[in-house]
């Protein structure tokens, strides 16, 4: 049976090292979504989010690629690269943009287009994740953090769980402490972090 892992990471840096883990510990990479907050931009200061997905930045939908190249959404970009090879740009209602690759996608770019609180939210529980982490991965995304979410057979998942737990952050414990600040849920109408606030947020959760 096949089961959906997740773990927080403080940004995308954290998140990138967790992909590549998996994929040395024989995830393939279609099995695994990237979603890393891009309000610093560190990402590419010359591309701007788009609301379809256009991993390999060449200003076309990869779904109609896909579908012309007889491959999936989530195939990656460059074949033996990795899904690091895959990253594109999107832009996400009460998130703000982001860095997102993998089987994700596809489910996303319609909540991008959506633009409700269905639409993230849907979209992370549509992949197996409980409502609750629903909510607070998406609050930590618009705060500048990352999600990484892997499908592996659950004869894998307390080995794969404790290759992704090697760098990621407590979901319980980051929901506490946006709660002691008045947060109780996702808002999509809330304004998206810059980058300053996302800095911030990040040193406070280093110290």
């Amino acid at each position: 049976m096949t089961v959906t892992i997740s773990r927080l990471y403080n940004s995308h840096a954290e998140a990138r090292a967790a992909v590549q883990a998996l994929e040395s510990a024989g995830v393939k990479h279609g099995d695994i979504s990237i979603l890393a907050s891009n309000a610093d931009d560190w990402y590419s200061k010359d591309s701007k989010p788009t609301l379809v997905p256009d991993r390999d930045l060449d200003g076309k939908d990869d779904r109609k690629e896909g579908a012309a190249a007889g491959a999936g959404v989530g195939a990656a970009v460059g074949g033996t690269a990795g899904l690091l090879a895959g990253l594109g740009l999107m832009a996400i209602p009460g998130v703000g943009p982001i860095v997102a690759a993998g089987w994700l996608v596809a489910t996303l770019t319609g909540a991008a287009a959506v633009g409700t609180a269905g639409g993230i939210i849907g979209a992370l529980t549509q992949a197996g994740i409980s409502s609750d982490d629903a909510e607070i991965y998406a609050e930590s995304l618009r705060r500048g953090g990352a999600l990484v979410s892997a499908r592996v057979n659950d004869a894998d998942e307390p080995r794969l769980q404790a290759v992704m737990d090697r760098s990621s952050v407590s979901a319980s414990d980051r929901a506490a402490m946006y709660r002691k600040d008045g947060w109780e849920r996702f808002d999509p109408a809330a304004p998206a972090y810059n980058a300053d606030q996302v800095r911030r947020e990040r040193e406070l959760f280093r110290s």
